[in-house]
């Protein structure tokens, strides 16, 4: 038998294809209640696209504890033989919802593991740096990538501009610039934590540690050409690859490391291991392998699972807490502030972001209440009718000694920290020939379309910082680029 149509409260429906009218052709009845629940409904479909990372896609899957780090964290999600759930979100972060896939951008890698304490999230990037160290700066680089609000447009003027005056992006800008910048496709990417955690194990010992996703399918780019070609033919084409990827059984997989660095390195290590921009040398820190994860499963419904997922570095669980790097500090507030406002006060209780772990708190109503307390449950604490009750020694946080006086201030420079040191490295020592040139002709375009040459003489000095035979490359390009285009404009000029 044919189910009848209801409305969202199981009323039966009259018709799906007719307005209530005066007549054939008269008026729309306003009392026509399906109707007004219809169109209101649809109109709702979207919640607010995130700010950043707002084009994206994912799957489920599950992460396996192959190796034993428990010397070094009691988190029940690392243990030896440990297997959890997990969600997996891709993105790219300055374009909007509907932009192409292929564009030139970092690409987000966030996980979320639905551990038998409650959910941890690792929200991280395809590459182990960032453009700023502080948190304070996010909205005006965010503001810098998007677009202009007169013009709707974006601008290589206040892109570099910012760039230029901000030296600390070097590092993460050489990443993006390079062939990082143009995945072949999500499956064929690294991910990483980027910042620095606290690991804490069962004695109490505490460790700085940052994550590493090494893609068994190996890492793999493709050049700007092709790029914008598949933007043009095909603006989802990392979402539909991973999608038909899965769906043939092709379960995509990374394996899963950390490095691993004393507490008391952090104090006198060559570089900041707090600041987001630079990396750990793997010959200080060498990768650990801790186990593997893998995507296995499609979502069902995409708006349900995939676009209200919710991340958040704040999500942490017993044996693992932050770090005191500045960005990171930002976004425990930054993240879950930001869901509230794009899914709601209650998100957490929606399926895709509900832990699997109990959950007993004191948080009451608020829109779009799901799940609540028995009416027996007291609505506070301290209580003396047997409601919960926290457990400092169980939640196993973390911590770091503070240095002082609340002040303004940049974090504490450390021997070899320098803005452009690990770019110029990045730039000589890991990129090819090849790669080399491919690089110079990608900044060589990005620049070409300033349009003030104040950024453009600030924007040479921030390269030749990184290396110096590559400003002077580059500035050689940027006169020749010029040359050309005053020709061809002269060209025109003599053909009309």
């Amino acid at each position: 038998m044919t189910e009848r149509t209801t409305t969202q409260t199981g009323t039966p429906v009259a018709s799906d294809a007719h307005s209530l009218t005066a007549g054939a052709n008269g008026v729309t009845a306003l009392h026509d209640r399906y109707l007004v629940e219809k169109l209101a409904q649809f109109n709702r479909e979207r919640i607010p696209e995130r700010i950043v990372h707002a084009k994206g896609g994912g799957a489920f899957g599950e992460f396996v504890v192959t190796e034993d780090v428990s010397r070094f964290t009691k988190a029940a999600v690392f243990q030896p033989g440990a297997t959890t759930e997990t969600l997996q979100r891709f993105s790219s972060v300055a374009g909007e919802m509907g932009s192409p896939d292929t564009w030139r951008d970092v690409r987000g890698f966030s996980v979320k593991f639905y551990t038998t304490e409650g959910n941890y999230d690792i929200v991280g990037n395809n590459t182990p740096v960032f453009f700023i160290r502080d948190g304070i700066k996010f909205p005006d680089f965010i503001h810098s990538q998007k677009r202009l609000p007169g013009s709707g447009l974006r601008d290589a003027d206040m892109q570099w501009d910012f760039w230029t005056l901000s030296p600390e992006s070097a590092h993460q800008v050489t990443y993006v610039m390079g062939d990082r910048g143009l995945p072949r496709t999500w499956r064929e990417m690294p991910g990483f934590g980027s910042h620095t955690y606290q690991w804490i194990n069962a004695d109490g010992e505490r460790f700085w540690v940052k994550y590493h996703f090494t893609s068994n399918q190996g890492n793999s780019e493709m050049e700007g050409s092709e790029a914008e070609f598949i933007a043009g033919a095909d603006a989802d084409y990392y979402r539909r690859d991973l999608y038909e990827a899965i769906e043939r059984g092709d379960f995509p997989s990374w394996d899963v490391h950390v490095q691993v660095m004393p507490y008391d390195d952090a104090k006198s290590y060559r570089f900041n291991p707090f600041d987001l921009t630079k990396v750990w040398p793997h010959a200080d820190y060498p990768l650990i392998k801790v186990g593997t994860h893998t995507l296995n499963r499609n979502p069902e419904n995409f708006f349900a699972q995939i676009e209200q997922a919710a991340f958040s570095p704040a999500n942490t669980v017993p044996g693992i807490d932050i770090s005191p790097d500045k960005m990171l500090m930002a976004r425990v507030f930054s993240y879950p502030d930001a869901q509230r406002y794009r899914v709601g006060a209650n998100f957490n209780q929606l399926p895709v972001n509900a832990p699997k772990a109990p959950v007993h708190n004191y948080s009451q109503d608020g829109a779009a209440r799901h799940g609540f307390n028995p009416a027996s449950t007291p609505v506070y604490a301290p209580n003396s009718f047997g409601g919960p009750t926290a457990d400092a020694a169980a939640a196993g946080e973390g911590s770091w000694e503070s240095d002082g006086d609340l002040v303004r201030s940049a974090a504490t420079l450390h021997s070899e920290d320098s803005d452009f040191g690990q770019a110029g490295t990045l730039y000589r020592e890991v990129f090819d020939a090849a790669a080399k040139e491919r690089f110079l002709e990608t900044i060589t375009g990005g620049i070409s379309g300033v349009t003030r040459p104040e950024i453009v003489e600030r924007a040479i000095w921030y390269w030749t910082q990184v290396d110096a035979e590559l400003g002077a490359a580059l500035r050689a390009n940027l006169a020749s680029t010029s040359e050309t285009a005053n020709e061809a404009a002269e060209y025109v000029g003599v053909a009309e």
